[in-house]
């Protein structure tokens, strides 16, 4: 297996257990990386993201493909979510 390398950061939590979830079902090989440390209170985290994603690098470009998707989506719904509220 060739070495892992950080593939993307992510923004939060909702997006680590989305990305988990399509990358098992994909069987694409990862690690997800939270930068949380206990007693720091999330501080890393408001500075450098979440956490990120590593894998090998010819699963790069799927990996990001994928990121972008759900980074579409979710701006997809939250638009939809601010026009019905105009209503």
């Amino acid at each position: 297996m060739s070495e892992f390398k950080q593939i993307v950061v992510l923004d939060n939590e909702i997006e680590a257990n989305i990305m988990e979830d399509v990358l098992k079902d994909r069987d694409i090989p990862h690690l997800i990386q939270s930068y949380h440390v206990p007693g720091y209170d999330g501080v890393f985290q408001f500075h450098m993201g979440w956490g990120h994603i590593e894998s090998s690098e010819e699963y790069k470009e799927e990996i990001l493909e994928i990121y972008e998707d759900i980074k579409k989506e979710a701006e997809i719904k939250i638009n939809d979510l601010e026009d019905s509220d105009i209503d």
